[in-house]
């Protein structure tokens, strides 16, 4: 299993034209194995499969690699680390603040920042409205909320010249066209995640 782990890890990264050396690849697999090992008991993610956790996880966050350009990096609502741990693997010079409201999801981040020894994580256990937090360049989340949601609740957390990138699955028509004052579109940019099926986009948020 581990090899056709590591065969799917290599194809996707080269879809991706992503260039990964082999420690990270391994932090990356590494990861996969706590999350399923994790997921019996703290139930972090509905996919139960191994290679479906690669691709719908780890593959899907890896597509976020080619439009992050910031030193500091907020990732809201993180649940069991995505896309916030591949960036932190994938991204080692860049502060990575994984945050989640649930115990038993910021206990298991504790772990894979231990046991992957990723000394760029901060894991911050509360609710992203009540917590005072240094601002940050780049504000994340994936499957967290809507985009003015996110806006509302994590905004005093972007520095004036950052940039919200939010992971949707379809077109997110709706949630375009509810974005109030504060932060205007750059582009939403269609992901091609390999071996997925679903659509998947991108949302590029800058301070107005």
């Amino acid at each position: 299993m581990n090899e056709d782990l590591r065969a799917q890890l290599d194809a996707g990264c080269a879809e991706l034209q992503l260039t990964l050396g082999d420690e990270q690849k391994q932090q990356l697999l590494n990861y996969l194995a706590l999350l399923h090992k994790w997921n019996k008991v703290y139930n972090l993610t509905s996919v139960r499969d191994p290679q479906l956790m690669l691709t719908r996880h780890i593959l899907d966050s890896l597509s976020l690699f080619p439009y992050l350009d910031c030193k500091s990096l907020l990732d809201v609502g993180s649940g069991a680390g995505l896309p916030g741990i591949p960036v932190a693997i994938g991204f080692p010079q860049m502060a990575v603040t994984l945050l989640d409201s649930n115990i038993k999801k910021t206990r298991f981040l504790q772990q894979v920042k231990a046991e992957l020894k990723l000394n760029n994580v901060t894991v911050v256990h509360g609710r992203v409205e009540q917590l005072d937090l240094p601002r940050f360049e780049t504000v994340t989340a994936r499957a967290f909320a809507t985009i003015a949601e996110i806006i509302d609740l994590a905004a005093r957390h972007c520095d004036d010249a950052g940039s919200m990138v939010l992971m949707k699955g379809v077109y997110p028509e709706q949630e375009l066209a509810e974005i109030g004052d504060g932060f205007k579109v750059k582009d939403v940019v269609a992901l091609s995640v390999p071996g997925e099926q679903a659509e998947r986009h991108l949302v590029r948020l800058i301070k107005d």
